[in-house]
């Protein structure tokens, strides 16, 4: 791999705040943070587009060399390590509840799903958690969404098709500005975001390590977070890792 030449990284879009089109190109947290990354190792920066329907697939492009990273609000998982190396957590969060504001008197969290259907991305962290609902009969079922349909399972909330959907709290926090939409429960669970790279690249997943501990220390990693996630804003169980 040529060093010198472009930070191929992965990205699957929409994913706002962590990904979103902007009016001068994709931007958020992720994009933010892997310029200066790649500025911090003298490289190009430049985005490649995952487009497909199921977010664990991004791992596969990763391994037939599509890009160099992924770095895409990607939840460290066992089964992940499975598919990619990640470099050191620089984020952590967990999922969150959204339901209709009509329904947010009587849904408070996951305790008060019993009869309802709950929505969740194909592949997301947030489809397990669902599914131990559904077997422990917390939940009446899961309804399961491509990745990129994820406004349509919005809709289908506003609309009462679902009873409640589940994701992680910065996206739920954004994608429900101005919707008829309450995000009732945070910190479901709790879990570490971080970037990946090919599970064979201990190079270069050490040079990114030393880049983010840079923007670590000078509060690049500070800012970007509570720029794009809101990590200071009241109520939040969205951190950055210093």
């Amino acid at each position: 791999m040529d060093r010198d030449g472009a930070l191929r990284v992965g990205s699957a879009l929409p994913d706002p705040p962590f990904e979103l089109e902007g009016a001068d190109g994709v931007e958020g947290f992720d994009p933010a943070v892997m310029r200066a990354v790649a500025q911090q190792l003298g490289r190009e920066y430049v985005l490649v587009r995952y487009e497909a329907d199921d977010f664990d697939g991004i791992f596969a492009g990763l391994d037939r060399g599509d890009y160099d990273v992924v770095a895409s609000g990607a939840t460290i998982t066992d089964h992940r390590r499975t598919l990619a190396r990640f470099c050191r957590p620089s984020v952590r969060s967990g999922q969150s509840l959204v339901v209709a504001e009509k329904d947010a008197g009587e849904v408070h969290g996951v305790d008060d799903l019993a009869g309802r259907t709950v929505g969740v991305q194909h592949g997301n962290t947030s489809e397990p958690v669902a599914d131990e609902l559904a077997r422990s009969g917390r939940v009446a079922g899961v309804r399961r969404y491509a990745y990129r349909a994820i406004l349509t399972a919005l809709d289908d909330v506003e609309a009462g098709t679902i009873d409640a959907f589940m994701k992680l709290e910065p996206v739920m926090r954004w994608l429900t500005r101005d919707r008829g939409l309450a995000v009732v429960a945070t910190g479901i669970t709790h879990e570490d975001l971080g970037v990946a790279v090919r599970r064979d690249d201990a190079a270069l997943a050490e040079q990114i390590d030393g880049a983010l501990d840079a923007l670590r220390a000078d509060g690049t990693l500070t800012r970007l977070g509570r720029d794009w996630l809101g990590t200071d804003a009241p109520g939040s169980t969205t951190s950055v890792v210093t």
